[in-house]
This record gives C-alpha cells, sequence and structure tokens, in this order.
C-alpha cells in the first residue's frame, strides 16, 4: 500500500477552517492583521506557520497556538522522515539508552 503524503497545514487551515467559515485568504489576513501573502503562501505550501502566526490563527479561531504549531512540526517530521529517514537508519547507530530514560534514572 502506498504512503499517502503528509497534510500540509496550509491545507488544514483553508479546509478546515477558511472554506467552512466562509472566509477568503484575504480576509483572513486582514483580520490577522498579517500581510496577504502570508496566509497565501501558508495555504499553497510555500511557507510555515510561525509562533507568530500561530498565536494569531489560535486567537482568532478559538484553537491553541500549539495545534497550528503541531501541525507545521508533523508535517516538517513526515517530510524529513520520507526524503532522509533511511540514510538515517543505515548512517546513524542507535544506542542502548534514551534521554528520557537518563533524566528519568538520574531523579
Amino acid at each position: 500500500m502506498k504512503k499517502l503524503p503528509p497534510v500540509k497545514p496550509g491545507e488544514i487551515l483553508m479546509e478546515e477552517f477558511i472554506v467552512p467559515l466562509g472566509l477568503n485568504r484575504s480576509r483572513l489576513a486582514d483580520e490577522l492583521s498579517v500581510p496577504r501573502n502570508r496566509i497565501a503562501q501558508i495555504v499553497k505550501g510555500t511557507r510555515e506557520i510561525t509562533a507568530d502566526t500561530a498565536l494569531r490563527l489560535a486567537r482568532y479561531f478559538g484553537t491553541t497556538p500549539e495545534f497550528w504549531m503541531n501541525a507545521q512540526a508533523h508535517y516538517n517530521l513526515e517530510r524529513a522522515k520520507d526524503s532522509i529517514g533511511e540514510s538515517i537508519k543505515k548512517r546513524v547507530k542507535q544506542r542502548g539508552v534514551g534521554v528520557a530514560e537518563v533524566i528519568i534514572c538520574s531523579q
């Protein structure tokens, strides 16, 4: 089975928020007090959601900034796994103890 590409945060913004609420990208940008091209680029997938934008989107839509930052981080990680994940598995030796285990054991 072929793996689906990761969902871009801009796609979530467009399909789950802008379209259902009857907004358009320009109006959203104006309401957020950001340049119009910022929202257009996020929706196109050519710009990442920054902390500043996450705070604005969270305030406007009643979500959390973490929702937007997590969507961006998840997308970035999935793309990295797809492009360099196998190479890293081959080139980087895995150690037996993880950082979390060291922190927990030292307390």
